[in-house]
C-alpha cells in the first residue's frame, strides 16, 4: 500500500505512516500540482493525502477511482467535490475539531489589529512617518464592552465568543440555522435575525462554511446595514464576501474596517488594493498555522489513511456513506 502526498506535512504523519508500514510519496517542490499531475501521481498510489490540492473535481474521481482513501489535511472540503468521490466510491475525510482554537484566536487577532490600527501604524514607521503626533491622531477603539455578532456559532465562533465575553465583557449576537443552547446558556449569547446583528454589531465575525447559500454572502448590501464604526471579519472563506464590494465599502468609509485570513482568489494579488488601505488587514490564511494544530491535522488525516487502506470506517469521514472494504 502507497499513500501520495501533494505537500510536506508535520512529522508526526510521517511517523505514524512508518510505524504500521506504510510507504508513501511526498512532493516537495515549490511549484504547485494541477489536477493532470495529481492524477498522474495518485494513479500510482493507493491513498491520497491532499493539502489544499485544487482540482478534487468529478474528472478527478472519475480518473482515481481506485483509491481507497482521499484523506484531507484540512476541516474544510468546499473544494471537493463530495458527491463525485461517494458516486465513485472513494472514502474522504478531513480533520474536524482541531483548529478551532487557533482560528479563533486569528479572528481575535484580526479584531485587535484593525481596532487598534496596528499594521497601518507599523507601516508609517517604515515608512520614516513615526514623528510628533497629536493626542486626536490615529485613534482607535476599545472592544471591551462592545457587541460582537458572529455568523456561524459553531465550534469556531463558540470559541471567540468564550474569549471575549470572559475577557472583555462584550455582548454576543447570534445568527444560525439552529439554536446554540450552550452558547446561550453559557454565555448569553442572543440568537437573532441577520439584519439585527448587522445593525447592532459592532464586530462582524463569520464562522460559516462555503455553501451556495452562503457564497458572496456579504455584499455592499450587508455592509450598509452595519453600523460606520463597525469591523468585518472573515476567518472562514474567501468566497463567503465579495471582495471587491468589501474594497469599496471601506474605501467610502461605510464600515470602520476589515480583517481578513480568507481571500478569493488564493493567493491575493501583491496589487490588490486592500493590502494598501489604512483600514484592512489581510492575513496570509493562517488560521491554522500553529505547531500544535498543524500536528493535530497531520494525525487525523494519516489516522484516516490507515482506516482507509484496511477498509476500515475512516474515523473522521466526510462521506460515511460510501462502502468500505474496496
Amino acid at each position: 500500500m502507497k499513500v501520495f502526498i501533494n505537500k510536506i506535512i508535520p512529522e508526526i504523519g510521517f511517523k505514524l505512516l512508518d510505524e504500521v508500514g506504510i510507504a508513501y510519496t511526498v512532493w516537495k517542490e515549490k511549484p504547485i500540482l494541477d489536477r493532470g499531475q495529481a492524477i498522474q501521481f495518485c494513479k500510482g498510489h493507493d491513498a491520497f493525502i491532499s493539502v489544499g490540492q485544487a482540482g478534487l473535481d468529478a474528472d478527478f474521481f472519475k480518473e482515481c477511482n481506485h483509491l481507497k482513501v482521499v484523506a484531507l489535511h484540512s476541516v474544510g472540503f468546499d473544494g471537493v467535490d463530495i458527491k463525485a468521490a461517494t458516486e465513485n466510491g472513494v472514502p474522504v475525510g478531513n480533520t474536524p475539531n482541531v483548529l478551532n482554537k487557533a482560528t479563533a484566536e486569528t479572528a481575535l487577532l484580526l479584531m485587535l489589529t484593525v481596532a487598534r490600527k496596528a499594521l497601518y501604524l507599523h507601516n508609517k514607521i517604515k515608512k520614516g512617518e513615526w514623528g510628533a503626533s497629536q493626542p486626536t491622531q490615529d485613534l482607535g477603539f476599545d472592544l471591551a464592552g462592545k457587541t460582537l455578532g458572529i455568523v456561524g456559532l459553531g465550534r469556531i465562533g463558540t470559541e471567540l465568543a468564550k474569549i471575549v465575553t470572559q475577557s472583555w465583557g462584550m455582548k454576543i449576537l447570534y445568527h444560525n440555522r439552529s439554536t446554540n443552547d450552550e452558547a446561550e446558556k453559557e454565555l448569553g449569547a442572543k440568537k437573532v435575525s441577520m439584519d439585527e446583528l448587522l445593525v447592532q454589531s459592532d464586530v462582524v465575525s463569520v464562522h460559516t462554511a462555503l455553501t451556495p447559500e452562503t457564497k458572496g454572502m456579504f455584499g455592499m448590501e450587508q455592509f450598509k446595514k452595519m453600523k460606520p464604526t463597525a469591523i468585518f471579519i472573515n476567518t472562514a472563506r474567501g468566497g463567503v464576501h465579495k471582495e471587491d464590494e468589501l474594497t469599496e465599502a471601506l474605501r467610502q468609509r461605510i464600515i470602520w474596517g476589515a480583517g481578513l485570513d480568507v481571500t478569493n482568489p488564493e493567493p491575493m494579488s501583491k496589487d490588490n488594493p486592500l493590502l494598501e488601505m489604512e483600514n484592512a488587514v489581510v492575513f496570509p490564511h493562517i488560521g491554522s498555522a500553529t505547531k500544535e494544530t498543524r500536528d493535530e491535522m497531520s494525525r487525523c488525516a494519516v489516522e484516516n489513511v490507515i482506516a482507509g487502506l484496511k477498509g476500515d470506517p475512516l474515523p473522521y469521514p466526510v462521506n460515511p456513506e460510501v462502502c468500505q472494504g474496496k
